[in-house]
């Protein structure tokens, strides 16, 4: 496929063993876009807006935002009321890959300015072909809205 949009991959996961399986899901699926990994809520807004150990990085918005709900400091959903706040962000593609099926995290997500809503599949190969439709469709389908 060798998907590759502009910017990195902003991976928002708290789970190891998820971000490892996500890192080799997009590998297998030939996204070659960088991926830069946030372990939670406060390391992802640090990034996004080049504060904190990330002061000072070229402000390159990243490509797609793959984000966790349940994550520890700051949750998915504060990160995306912050960022959707904020001209920088407002308009960054945020898919939300979780494994919260609730209704009313659903809901709460797309209020927020989630682009899009997935469960996690459990099993990997299902995982693998869910990372590659992300990928095709955020990457190298979906047309972005222009830059500021």
């Amino acid at each position: 496929m060798d998907a590759h949009a502009p910017g990195p991959i902003l991976l928002v996961e708290d789970n190891p063993d998820d971000v490892a399986l996500t890192l080799r899901a997009l590998k297998k699926n030939k996204i070659e876009n960088a991926v830069v990994v946030a372990k939670d809520g406060v390391e992802a807004l640090d990034f996004l807006f080049s504060t904190g150990p990330h002061s000072g990085r070229d402000p390159e918005p990243p490509a797609l935002m793959l984000l966790d709900l349940k994550l520890p400091r700051v949750d998915g959903l504060e990160v995306l009321q912050r960022m959707r706040q904020d001209p920088r962000t407002r308009l960054l593609r945020v898919v939300v890959l979780t494994t919260s099926a609730e209704d009313r995290d659903i809901q709460r997500a797309y209020e927020l300015g989630a682009t899009s809503y997935v469960c996690k599949p459990v099993d990997f190969d299902l995982f693998l072909t869910a990372m590659g439709a992300l990928g095709r469709y955020w990457l190298e389908l979906n047309v972005p809205p222009p830059a500021a």
